[in-house]
């Protein structure tokens, strides 16, 4: 709606499309059932979710609109609903008797680092070593991998050159 593709690829200069989008907020639900059904017997676990939900809205909505002034897509919902519902899961935490400073501190070095992954392996996707299926050359002599590598010479599908506007 807010065509929040192009915000992410010109403002924070993530290299995401749709599938990549659907991927990581499916992963986020899965950790958020996670965190319900493990609830306080492993508070760092479940206060991931949270703090997760803090970060985004923090680092990934907020922020870029302050720096930017460009409007960022889920900045209402960051500032509507993620900022105030992951407070008050703290908040209940600390109600409970769960919440204390080392729990906080690895709740959110946790969703730091999930929120870390995908956009690691976004950086990542597109460096020729992780390229799979073809090697593509600084010298122009593009083989497929399997032909570059030498091994497996039974399973050889494919060994002639790949074009420069696959690589």
């Amino acid at each position: 709606m807010f065509d929040w593709k192009t915000w992410a690829n010109r403002v924070l200069h993530l290299p995401v499309d749709w599938p990549d989008f659907y991927v990581t907020n499916l992963l986020v639900i899965v950790l958020g059932i996670v965190a319900a059904q493990i609830g306080w017997k492993l508070p760092v676990i479940s206060l991931a979710f949270p703090a997760l939900m803090i970060i985004n809205a923090i680092f990934f909505h907020i922020a870029p609109f302050v720096v930017t002034k460009k409007f960022s897509p889920g900045l209402i919902s960051a500032v509507l609903i993620f900022l105030p519902l992951g407070s008050w899961l703290f908040y209940g935490a600390y109600e409970d008797g769960v919440l204390k400073t080392l729990t906080t501190v690895s709740a959110f070095a946790l969703a730091a680092g999930l929120m870390a992954c995908p956009i690691v392996m976004l950086k990542l996707k597109d460096k020729p070593f992780f390229k799979q299926g073809r090697a593509c050359r600084s010298d122009g002599q593009n083989r497929s991998a399997s032909a570059e590598m030498g091994w497996f010479p039974r399973l050889h599908r494919y060994e002639g050159d790949i074009p420069k506007s696959l690589c």
